[in-house]
């Protein structure tokens, strides 16, 4: 049992250091296997953005599938070369397996803004996050 604690924890720590690159604080807040899908977990992580705060251009793992939610503030998002979008609190979008995500930004220079992204992903996948060159 304490084996799995610590493989945990050790799990969220290389997660949470690969995607706080810019953004002011990346949270993993929840991991758990579903039971009902051999290899596959929930994990979510809470990112919050200080006013003008940004991410880098960045995809996520192969096998993941993204559902995110703006939980304060207003999110600046541009996914494979679409259109830049802002969603506002309450709002959520979605990235699939492969999406490249350009821009990922608070959209207030003044405000804070959170999200939580929570990822359909691989049991095994502890870097969420690859950020381009």
């Amino acid at each position: 049992m304490i084996r799995k604690l610590l493989c945990a924890a050790l799990a969220a720590a290389s997660v949470t250091a690969a995607m706080a690159k810019d953004a002011d604080s990346v949270k993993l807040v929840y991991d758990h296997a579903l039971p009902n899908v051999p290899g596959k977990s929930l994990k979510a992580v809470l990112v919050e953005y200080g006013p003008g705060g940004t991410s880098p251009a960045h995809t996520h793992p192969s096998s993941a599938f993204i559902y995110a939610t703006v939980l304060e503030g207003a999110i600046r998002s541009q996914v494979n070369g679409g259109p830049v979008k802002t969603y506002r609190a309450g709002e959520s979008f979605s990235e699939f397996p492969g999406d490249h995500h350009a821009v990922s930004e608070n959209a207030s220079k003044t405000e804070r803004a959170r999200l939580l992204a929570v990822f359909v992903v691989d049991t095994n996948e502890t870097n969420l996050t690859t950020y381009a060159k």
